[in-house]
């Protein structure tokens, strides 16, 4: 989402680099071009203003500019200033008692049912029994999604009379997920319009009836500055705790994530990041910051690896390279850990100075279609061939190829780069690994 506007401002603080010294007028110019990028990436107007203002009194007010490293200094005031208008009050859930409650209210669309589960998964993952409520009674078939979802993630949820009214299916949710000793019940609300007096009042009448723990909003980060309205009216209406922005993958300009925080005071908790049941992470202001001004997110990056990584099988792995004994199965594994890390781009835009190699993946010959082919062609191989890559001769090649869709010349490609690359490690090994890099690196 945040692509454009991340190439605009690494692009103007890397003019400002390209000086020996920077003078003021030099950073005029960088704050004017800082300030057109974030308008046009929707962020609101009052917001830009104060950004741009705490910046330059930052730099010109303490010398910066007359120092040798200017350029440094000035890119950490403005990633400083980036996570100030992202920081709320509290980024993660307030849990006051063994059972908490969690409503999630926003508009139609928003995403709220797919929102719900992967929040129960989030929390089930952490070891905290999640609790699913559907009582989204205006809409049918978000009972039936939310069962359906719960059943997959293997996950327990309410299931409502649909003759009920949604306060009374809140109230008996809640005396069953004490029984089933729950640490957690969320509660997946109807949409509705902040401007529909009658539903937003069934909505404060089901959190007086409740009393929740936590009331989250969820925005489509798409909507753009709309959004901002959407949370300052549903906050004045039941008063929100926090802010689950979801559709964050998309390709909207992403201003409604630098604004509504500092627009509204009420703080961003939660990030959907895709379809996927796990693309749902906590908010951190300083790595969203980090992550749009081409920093990247090595924190983050490294939880997923640990989440998604088996370390013993890591450790083995590690053995067998330095013994130049690993196979195509180790290869298989570490590519289906990979992909359970999410799409490659994102995994691309955590590492520093990588985010503009993310943004050109699809032209690269490294891509989410290229990675499922290499897993389907070593899947079309025997146990026996992954574990001894030099039996696979031309009849094979052609047998695997049939299997997998792809041609002789892939799987005989793919067969190369995968002795190349244990070549490569045994040469390192040996000692001679940066010579054996830069003849493969030509």
């Amino acid at each position: 989402m945040f692509e454009n506007l991340s190439n605009k401002l690494t692009q103007t603080l890397k003019t400002l680099s390209n000086k020996g010294r920077i003078t003021e007028k030099d950073l005029d110019v960088a704050m004017r071009e800082i300030r057109l990028a974030l308008l046009e990436a929707d962020v609101n107007f009052k917001v830009v203003k104060n950004l741009i203002v705490r910046i330059k009194e930052r730099a010109v007010g303490s010398d910066i500019l007359e120092s040798l490293n200017a350029h440094n200094q000035i890119v950490k005031i403005t990633n400083d200033e980036l996570t100030s208008i992202l920081t709320g009050t509290s980024h993660s859930l307030d849990k006051n008692s063994d059972k908490s409650t969690i409503l999630l209210v926003g508009l139609n669309g928003a995403g709220k049912t797919t929102t719900a589960a992967k929040l129960a998964k989030h929390l089930s993952d952490s070891g905290q029994k999640p609790f699913l409520v559907p009582a989204d009674l205006a809409r049918p078939a978000a009972v039936t999604q939310l069962i359906s979802l719960s059943e997959n993630l293997r996950l327990e949820a309410y299931k409502p009379d649909l003759n009920s009214t949604p306060v009374e299916v809140c109230k008996n949710a809640i005396r069953q997920s004490n029984k089933v000793d729950a640490a957690w019940t969320i509660i997946d609300t109807a949409g509705r319009l902040q401007v529909d007096d009658e539903l937003m009042n069934e909505l404060k009448n089901i959190k007086d009836q409740v009393r929740p723990d936590e009331v989250l909003l969820v925005v489509d980060a798409m909507t753009g500055q709309e959004s901002v309205n959407v949370a300052q009216s549903f906050n004045e209406y039941v008063g929100l705790t926090g802010l689950i922005l979801s559709k964050l993958d998309g390709d909207a300009r992403g201003g409604a994530a630098l604004s509504i925080t500092s627009v509204t005071g009420v703080p961003i908790k939660f990030i959907g990041t895709g379809e996927r049941p796990d693309a749902l992470e906590q908010f951190h202001p300083d790595r969203l910051a980090s992550r749009i001004l081409g920093m990247g997110d090595i924190v983050t990056l490294a939880e997923k690896a640990q989440k998604n990584f088996d370390q013993t099988k890591t450790l083995e792995l590690e053995k067998k390279m330095r013994q130049s004994t690993f196979d195509l199965e180790d290869f298989l594994g570490q590519l289906d850990s990979l992909k359970s890390m999410g799409p490659l781009g994102d995994v691309l835009g955590m590492i520093p100075g990588m985010s503009k190699l993310s943004s050109k993946l699809d032209d690269a010959s490294v891509n989410e279609r290229h990675i499922s082919q290499i897993q389907a062609i070593i899947l079309s191989m025997t146990v026996d061939e992954r574990r001894n890559p030099n039996l696979i001769n031309g009849s094979r090649k052609k047998r695997i190829a049939r299997g997998s869709g792809t041609s002789a010349q892939q799987v005989n490609q793919l067969l190369n780069q995968f002795t190349q690359t244990r070549k490569l490690m045994k040469q390192m090994n040996s000692g001679q690994g940066f010579k054996a890099m830069q003849r493969l690196l030509r």
